[in-house]
């Protein structure tokens, strides 16, 4: 099947508008996983963009404690630290009760080490994800498959990988650190993937991205080429 006949747009007014939506199918998500097993796991983006998002989908009335959650990536710097995503998700959904795991527990300076270290951890969780909520960068990277030396194995690496350390090259400005990301197939094998993302520009690059399918030049058109599973994008302006 056509990966565009696997991806639907969902367009919004504003970012408020986008984030009330997607906390909702979000709740959705882990009541159904509740409901069916008794828990949810999910994989939730860093970044600004999704913090409202997690500021709503934080008040819904949810069994917190039945619910899971990891980042879809890391920064390689201490707990607490600003550029730490972990740190965010905790200071929304820790005092509701739910388990948010720190995948990158100490800083290293062996990337490759953290990432086996964070694989390690996840074969412990209940596998497929039940969500993996996913951010785009400007230059098309996601999580954190940015290109660089680890970047095929990022894309490519055994099935059973679920994470890996990554070294971007060219280091981001904003976030100048190695990483660990969910790799490609953890990503595409998720119950439910969606994006949600605003602004022109980056609409623009995922638009282009999935137009140019398994050969793209940027991240994220890598990770959906010839994906089997229904991807929700979510934009607004």
């Amino acid at each position: 099947m056509a990966i565009n006949e696997e991806i639907e747009w969902w367009d919004y007014d504003d970012a408020e508008e986008m984030a009330e939506a997607v906390a909702g199918d979000i709740q959705f998500i882990i009541e159904s996983a509740i409901d069916a097993r008794g828990g949810a796991v999910i994989a939730l983006a860093g970044g600004k963009t999704p913090l409202p998002i997690y500021a709503i989908l934080s008040e819904a009335k949810l069994d917190w404690k039945r619910v899971t959650i990891i980042p879809g990536d890391e920064r390689i710097v201490p707990l607490g630290d600003p550029l730490s995503n972990v740190t965010a998700l905790a200071k929304a959904f820790l005092p509701k009760g739910a388990r948010v795991i720190p995948i990158v527990p100490t800083a290293t300076a062996d990337y490759k080490a953290a990432g086996r270290s964070a694989d390690a951890l996840m074969q412990d969780l209940h596998w497929p994800l039940d969500l993996c909520l996913l951010g785009v960068g400007g230059d098309g990277h996601t999580a954190s498959i940015f290109p660089g030396p680890d970047f095929d194995e990022a894309l490519n690496g055994p099935k059973e990988r679920r994470a890996l350390g990554v070294m971007p090259d060219p280091m981001p400005a904003d976030a100048p650190v190695a990483r660990v990301t969910l790799s490609r197939a953890a990503i595409v094998a998720s119950a439910s993937v969606m994006i949600a993302v605003t602004g022109a520009a980056k609409r623009k690059v995922i638009e282009d991205a999935i137009a140019q399918g398994a050969g793209s030049t940027y991240p994220i058109g890598r990770v959906l080429a010839d994906t089997e599973l229904p991807v929700d994008i979510h934009w607004a302006p």
